[in-house]
Order: C-alpha cells, then structure tokens, then sequence
C-alpha cells in the first residue's frame, strides 16, 4: 500500500466514523436493507471536476457491492446539469455514504476550479502555480490531489519531502550562513537526498544564498520590479519563485518576470466548494 492510499484510507475511516457513528438512525429507521436504488451526480455550477477516484474509494470502503458508472473523470470542466456518475447498490448504503462523498467532491472541485483559473492566467509564460501547506487538517493529500488535477503543482506535501529555509528558521539559526550550511550536513550525516529552498528577504540575502548554493530562492514579498532584478541576477543558476502578497491580478506581473513559480496559499485556504448534488434517480 502507497502512503498516500493509507492516508486516504484513514482519512475515510475518520470520517465515517464522525459522521455515523453507532448508525445512520435516520436511514436505517425507515430504509429497508434489502432495498435497492440509484443516484446521481448532479453538477449545479460551472467548474473543473476533481475527487472522482476518491468518491470510488469511499463507495468501495463502504460497501464493496456499489456499483459506480463514471460520466465524466477528474480534470474536466463541468456544467450545471451535467451528470458526472451514477451509483447504484443498496439504498442505505447510498444514503450513508453521500455527505462524505459530497464534502470531498465539492471541496476537491472547487481547488481544482480555483488552480485552473491561476494556471490559465499563466499560460504563454513558463511559470507555474504552486501550492502551500495552508491546507485543511486531515485532508491536504486530498487538497494536493486536486491542485494537480487543476493545472497547478505540489509545492511539498509535508514537512518531510523537502528543506525549506523561511525567516524564521534563518533568524532562530542565526543567519543564512549557518542555516544552509546545518541543512546541507544535516541532509549529508542522515543520508537524506532533499532539495534545500531558501526564501529571501532582501538583495543582500539573495547574494549570500547564491554563494551558498542551494536548489531554489524563494523571493518573499519582492515587487515584480524587484523579483524581475531578482531574476536577471539569479540567471539559471538555481530556481526560482516568488511568494507573499500575491493576488490574481498580480499573478501574471510576476510570472513575466521570468520567475519559475509562484506559490498561492488561496488555493486551498480560500475555496468555496463547488456545487453539487446527489440525487436519486
């Protein structure tokens, strides 16, 4: 089993197990188990679809029986009325598993729907949107998987698949120097093979991390002006990206500065799901 299918299979269990409890009472009071039906996905805003594939592990987790007719797969972009899947198997089981289903599809979507928009403000320039750690606890594998399915880029999943330098680590070490240099031992005495970004406050920052040699400068709260100057000094030496106060209308200003990426917290910390229902048929 991938780790990300044990952090989804976890998350699902939690979930059920907040949401039902010792029985769905609702359901089973006036469904009987032997009964069966039919729902439909029915899309009620204009989006990008995101979650298919994880809806198909909460039916199968659930209730291995459900059968799942898939319409239209994660990625592409959606129509009120259009009808993404059909499940078909025991009504109690449908009803169970349809809040869960819905929470992870509309907050899925809407990331999904959010990343495209940025990812198409990009499009003409070789920059690329990334996203951040500012994720919903529990659920940022899922959150990661829809910023992909949108156009956009994982920046890191966590903690542990890369070294990032920000101003807090370089103020608490005491300075650039002995941040990068801790990091590069630290990667070589546990045999860890990392990549090390170091953000940056100022010109003079940016000089020393250059002489230190690290993967990526982080450019934080640089104007285009100066991420532009950034740029041309930097010159394919490492990679590069800008971060902090970034907006939609700003995006495309940056990324013509040559920046390599842009990372954009509102990518998952300010969504609104994207609407839908499921409903028999």
């Amino acid at each position: 089993m991938t780790k990300e299918k044990e952090l989804i299979d976890k998350l699902i269990d939690l979930a059920f197990a907040e949401d039902i409890g010792d029985g769905d009472h609702t359901t089973l009071s006036c469904i009987p188990d032997t009964a069966i039906g039919k729902s439909k996905l029915l899309i009620k805003e204009k989006g990008v679809l995101a979650g298919i594939e994880v809806a198909k592990e909460i039916f199968n987790r659930f209730d291995p029986t459900m059968k799942v007719e898939v319409f239209i797969h994660d990625g592409s972009e959606v129509n009120p009325g259009d009808v993404a899947m059909v499940v078909e198997g025991k009504v109690q089981s449908l009803l169970q598993t349809e809040r869960l289903m819905l929470n992870v599809m509309q907050r899925m979507s809407g990331i999904a729907t959010m990343t495209r928009k940025y990812a198409k403000q990009l499009e003409g320039t070789n920059t690329r949107v990334l996203d951040t750690r500012k994720t919903t606890p529990g659920m940022r594998i899922l959150e990661k998987m829809a910023v992909k399915i949108g156009g956009g880029v994982n920046h890191r999943i966590g903690l542990f698949d890369m070294i990032l330098l920000k101003d807090n680590h370089v103020d608490f070490a005491g300075g650039i120097d002995k941040a990068v240099n801790r990091a590069k031992e630290y990667c070589k005495t546990h045999n860890k093979d990392l990549k090390i970004e170091l953000e940056v406050r100022n010109f003079d920052e940016l000089q020393q991390a250059l002489e230190l040699g690290v993967d990526r400068i982080m450019f934080d709260n640089f104007t285009p002006e100066m991420t532009k100057k950034a740029v041309e000094i930097v010159a394919g030496k490492c990679e590069t990206e800008s971060s902090g106060g970034i907006t939609f209308d700003t995006l495309r200003d940056y990324a013509e500065c040559g920046v390599d990426y842009i990372s954009v917290g509102a990518l998952t910390h300010s969504v609104k799901g994207l609407d839908m229902s499921f409903k028999a048929c």
